[in-house]
Order: C-alpha cells, then structure tokens, then sequence
C-alpha cells in the first residue's frame, strides 16, 4: 500500500521545466502527405471517428481535423485507454466537451477489452449517425464508409482490430505498436461488419505542423503522441516528476524506491538506477572501465510506468477541466 504524504510539507516547483520549442516540432512527410489523401477521400465517406487519448482530452486533438475533415460529416470523438483516465471524471467531461466544443458524441473505450461496454456501443451509434444524416453523393449506397483518424498513438489500429475481431470473426490484423507513427499510409478499406456492410478506413497520425504550446506537446509526448527520443525521456520524465508533485499524486515514490516525493529528478532516477541495478559501462581518460548509473534506462522505465497504469490512473488535463470551479482533485482515483 502506498504510503501517504501531505503535500504542504513540501516546496514543489511552481513552474514546469524549462523546454526549448524547437524539440517539439514533429510533422513528418508522411504526415502531410496522409492529410491530403484523407481529405480527398471525404466525398466517399459516410462518417469520421476520431480517437484521442482519454488522458488528455482536451490537449493535442488537431485542430485540422475539426476544420477539414469532422465538420461536414457525422463525428463521433472516442477517447481511448479509458481504463488509464480517472473513471469518475468521465461524465463531467463529456459534458465540458459538449458545452465548450459542440461535441455530442464521445464513447469512452478501451480497445484491449473486448467486453468494453464503449465498443459495444460504437457500431450501433455509427450506423443511427449515417442513416440519420444526408449522404448526398453517397445516398443511392448500401455500403458505408467509415473514416477512422486522430494523433499518432492513441490506438487507432488496435481499435479498428477490435472492431473487426467483435463483428466480423476475423484473424487478420492491422500493424500495431506503443511508437508513434507506426501507420504510415492511407490503407485500403477493410470491411469491420456485415450488416449493414461497413468499411473503415486507417490513416495516419497526424499532429500539427508545429507545436506552440510546450506543455501541451510535453502531455503528448508523456502519452506517447511524439516519439520519445524527438522530446528527451529525461525532459519528459522530469516533466512527469513535475505534475505528479503539482497533482499529489506520490506513488511514484514506492515505485522509484525513494523515502519521500523529490522534486529533483536527477535525485529520482539516481534511486531507480540503485533499485532496478540499471547502469552502464564507461570508459575513463587513463582506460579504466567503471560503472555508472544508467539515468536514461531509468527515465524509460519511469515513463513506461506512467503509461501503463503502475503509477495510478491520471487525467493529464485535470487543470483543464477544474479550470472553472478550481475542485480539489487529490483524492481522485
């Protein structure tokens, strides 16, 4: 059992760490190039499912796809890893995202349960959206199409996966992975249900041209949206270490091996390099061979963490949805 500290005991920093903007400038060619062949493909397109990280739902949605791709059709918003998100929090935001964003369908999944009630959920609301709407080019079709799209990383293929495996009884999967980018096209549409014929296509992640807002591409970063090695797992741990003390949440403690929360994450992974024996070989000016802690594996493992749940269930935008009210939120689990 986690050990429990009161925070007021202690002088956590007031400001995040200091990150130059150059290091979160991500939008590589295959992105670009997935925008256009995504808004070509529109006219034939019934409905646009857009999934994001259910840890950050109001950071990181590109604002291109509301512009180009959601407005003229159909949209459902899914925010996915709902079992990583605090659960209790779930209907205050969605309904912040209908009040502030005009978004009135958001399903909450996780895309490795397949008895996720928000899966079940998915193909029924889909088809009710398409038959209520107008088609126009597309009214005289039996079939439809489904556009699935978001940022890179927040399961997208491992959703499509699902989606196809509940209705369709089929072995095949799409190429999943916990590394932004690992979709790299436009693929051809796959058929996910039989009746009515839907078929769903994937496309790649895509994140702004430039990311302005530093803190917002720190959370992307943290949910694994930018490649890791684009941003520096040491800026990312720290960045972490940093929210964790501001947000209370101290379970990295037990985790890290340390006494008490530390606000020095030099000081926090030199204690998870000692607990988890990670060091490296280095060899000295006279050719003496030493060992030396190993504080990049650390942060790694740090992150990993944070990703999988060991280090609590955590809503990243917290701030953004108590922005109003100011709530405490240190009991929420």
């Amino acid at each position: 059992m986690a050990q429990r500290f009161d925070p007021a005991l202690y002088n956590f920093r007031k400001k995040m760490p200091y990150v130059s903007k150059d290091l979160l400038r991500w939008f590589p060619g295959h992105m670009n190039k997935g925008l256009k062949q995504m808004q070509r493909k529109l006219n034939s397109v019934d409905c646009v499912i857009e999934v994001h990280d259910a840890r950050i739902p109001f950071t990181g949605r590109n604002p291109i796809f509301t512009n180009t791709l959601t407005g003229a059709k159909p949209h459902i918003l899914v925010l996915n890893k709902k079992d990583l998100t605090i659960k209790s929090l779930i209907p205050k935001i969605r309904d912040q995202l209908k009040a502030e964003q005009n978004i009135n369908n958001v399903v909450f999944t996780n895309s490795k349960d397949q008895l996720c009630r928000g899966l079940k959920t998915l193909r029924p609301l889909l088809v009710d959206l398409i038959k209520s709407s107008n088609r126009y080019n597309r009214s005289e079709e039996l079939d439809y199409n489904v556009m699935i799209i978001g940022v890179p990383n927040v399961g997208k293929s491992s959703l499509i996966n699902m989606l196809r495996s509940k209705n369709m009884s089929v072995k095949h999967t799409l190429p999943v992975g916990a590394v932004a980018g690992v979709t790299r096209s436009l693929m051809t549409k796959m058929r996910i249900n039989n009746n009515p014929t839907i078929f769903m296509l994937d496309t790649p992640g895509i994140l702004e041209p430039s990311v302005t807002d530093v803190e917002m591409g720190l959370k992307l970063a943290l949910c694994a949206s930018l490649q890791d090695h684009l941003v520096g797992e040491e800026i990312i741990a720290d960045y972490m270490l940093y929210w964790l003390n501001k947000h209370s949440k101290f379970k990295y403690v037990d985790f890290m091996a340390l006494e008490e929360p530390c606000d020095d994450i030099n000081k926090v992974l030199l204690a998870g390099a000692i607990k988890f024996n990670r060091l490296r070989k280095v060899r000295d000016f006279d050719g003496r061979v030493r060992d030396v802690p190993d504080l990049l594996e650390v942060a790694r493992t740090f992150i990993k963490a944070f990703r999988t749940g060991e280090l609590g269930n955590i809503l990243l935008d917290i701030d953004l949805l108590f922005n109003k009210d100011k709530l405490e939120n240190n009991n929420l689990e």
